[in-house]
């Protein structure tokens, strides 16, 4: 039995993880902004089998509230062997490009709330030794895209932090997972028409699963995205200026 915090966790992947951890007789604790859809989830994952679900409120932006909590999840858990960082928006790349406080809303909600985050569970799991930190990320943060670059650069920050956290937290025999995930059709992306290229939050969580299970470092999900990205990446910048993408 794994005991298992996830944040922003009615997210649709985030609560697809829950719910295959929950099947497995896991132990939880959740966070989530919306208390009622929290309550929800966590009588669901008991009826799935959860040796325990427990859960709190959560505002990601009030970082002065994040110590208190974690030590909340702490307290009910007695250890922490999975941590699941998955709350995030999709913010609108036009209204931003015209909004100073827009464009620095979406940074701060995507990237730096994440990392307040892990600045304080990565010391808790230095001295703890083990453990597995898995963190949403987005194939949106490997190259700056004009249709979507103030998420991607929140994205591309957060992917660089944890580059960082993995190579320091190794020597601690913690596992760092930086999940990459592509298209996912989720609440979030309603508005967007959908096609081959797009995954159900089932299958991410399927493979977050797969990626903890074997201590990997990156996931792209699915795992065609990998190859996409490095297409992408690999594309002189004389000529990718020139794209719409």
């Amino acid at each position: 039995m794994k005991k298992v915090l996830i944040i922003g966790a009615t997210s649709a992947i985030a609560e697809a993880v829950a719910r295959k951890f929950a099947s497995r007789g896991d132990q939880l604790f959740l966070l989530a902004r919306n208390a009622e859809r929290l309550d929800s989830l966590l009588q669901d994952l008991r009826v799935r089998g959860a040796a325990s679900a427990q859960g709190a409120a959560f505002d990601a932006n009030a970082t002065h509230e994040h110590e208190r909590l974690l030590s909340e999840a702490m307290a009910a858990l007695g250890t922490l062997d999975i941590v699941l960082i998955a709350h995030g928006t999709l913010g609108d790349q036009k209204a931003c490009e015209s909004s100073v406080d827009l464009t620095l809303q979406e940074l701060q909600t995507n990237a730096l709330s994440v990392i307040a985050l892990l600045t304080r569970l990565a010391n808790h799991f230095e001295l703890q030794k083990h453990g597995s930190i898995a963190v949403i990320s987005s194939v949106a943060g490997d190259r700056g895209r004009q249709s979507n670059y103030v998420y991607g650069t929140a994205k591309g920050a957060l992917t660089f932090f944890l580059q960082g956290l993995r190579n320091r937290l190794s020597r601690s025999g913690v596992q760092v997972l930086t999940i990459k995930p592509g298209f996912v059709d989720t609440p979030m992306t309603t508005i967007f028409p959908k096609g081959p290229l797009w995954a159900s939050p089932e299958k991410v969580a399927s493979d977050i699963l797969g990626a903890l299970n074997k201590r990997r470092d990156v996931l792209y999900t699915p795992g065609f995205w990998r190859l996409i990205m490095l297409i992408i990446r690999a594309i002189p910048e004389a000529i990718f200026k020139r794209l719409s993408l």
